[in-house]
């Protein structure tokens, strides 16, 4: 574990304050420095169970660094979203903070509000061919890299199905690509046998079941699943038990949800990847702040959104297995001991 995600919120808050004291002169400039900026939130949706985490810690950790938040949420719709994220640059907010549904059909919309000269950060997931100020966002091409090695130190042979989420979405892409640097040479080696890769059109849980349960119908056999999310990892372990293989083929998503965690703790699941949220929000808040106060940003790193180069704060994600989840989600106090362990035997 990194020293940061042992961090109280309160020190957090502190980090990225000294963050935004070193980065603007208190006393110079606009005139209007006293006035509480206002972040305009767009949000894809909170189906999942991290996306209001997310919200709530980037809400409160924003208002902590003397920000306000006008919120959006376009429940998994792209054509209420890009809407939603022209209405919110109409009311003069000082920076665009967004979660894209559908990475290049906001693109347009995006540079509207860019070009209108509100500063737009990428939270999570990128805007593609958009020129975005900032993406902050954990390494997603590591989250698939330990999605799928975690299920090659348990099963490094057999049949292997990859289910990802939507195309749509650069994240899935990233996931991918990541999952591939593990499968790929295991496929070269001729022990893995990759028997299906199943692309989504939504992060939707009654889709991949109903795509894996088609495989399984088939008579093909499983023996390892790699997935997009904890959400998906549920419904392919749904469908595992009714074939009484819940358990026995080895499944790994990302997000680290309570009920993922649960799994684990059961033997059901055999890993899920670890994205502090509180780490992300805050660090997106903070950076936030500073597009609104029109600081200058700065970052070594850099990712391709089809188009331009764009400025990329990187996180690390954290792998999580039966034999680490006290050492993670349980010490930052993400999930409770007593939650985790509710249906497991210690």
């Amino acid at each position: 574990m990194t020293k940061w995600t042992r961090c109280s919120r309160g020190a957090l808050v502190l980090l990225a304050a000294a963050v935004l004291a070193s980065a603007c002169d208190k006393s110079s400039e606009r005139d209007d420095s006293d006035r509480r900026p206002l972040i305009g939130l767009s949000m894809d949706s909170l189906v999942v169970e991290r996306w209001r985490r997310d919200m709530d810690a980037f809400v409160s950790s924003a208002r902590d660094l003397g920000a306000e938040v006008e919120i959006r949420v376009a429940d998994q719709d792209p054509a209420v979203q890009e809407r939603q994220v022209r209405e919110l640059s109409e009311l003069g907010v000082d920076v665009l903070v967004i979660v894209p549904n559908d990475a290049d059909l906001l693109a347009a919309a995006v540079r509207e509000v860019r070009a209108k000269g509100i500063p737009v950060l990428s939270y999570d997931r990128l805007v593609r061919n958009a020129g975005v100020d900032l993406y902050v966002s954990f390494d997603n091409q590591r989250v698939g890299y330990l999605i799928a090695s975690s299920i090659a130190k348990t099963r490094p042979d057999g049949r292997w199905v990859v289910i990802n989420g939507p195309k749509a979405d650069n994240n899935a892409l990233l996931l991918n690509a990541g999952m591939h640097a593990v499968i790929d040479p295991l496929v070269a080696s001729g022990s893995v046998e990759l028997a299906a890769e199943i692309w989504l059109d939504a992060w939707d849980s009654g889709q991949a079941r109903a795509a894996f349960d088609a495989l399984l119908a088939s008579g093909q056999g499983v023996d390892a699943v790699a997935v997009g999310n904890d959400m998906l990892a549920e419904a392919a372990i749904g469908v595992l038990s009714e074939y009484r293989l819940a358990g026995s083929v080895p499944v790994a998503g990302q997000d680290a949800d309570l009920a993922a965690c649960q799994r684990i703790a059961e033997g059901l699941q055999t890993a899920t990847v670890y994205k502090p949220i509180e780490r992300l929000a805050l660090t997106a808040a903070g950076f936030a702040v500073m597009l609104a106060r029109g600081e200058e940003v700065s970052t070594d790193s850099f990712i391709s959104d089809g188009q331009d180069k764009v400025p990329f704060i990187r996180l690390e994600p954290i792998l999580v297995t039966r034999d680490t989840l006290r050492s993670t989600v349980i010490a930052d106090g993400f999930h409770t001991e007593e939650d985790v362990f509710r249906n497991a035997a210690d």
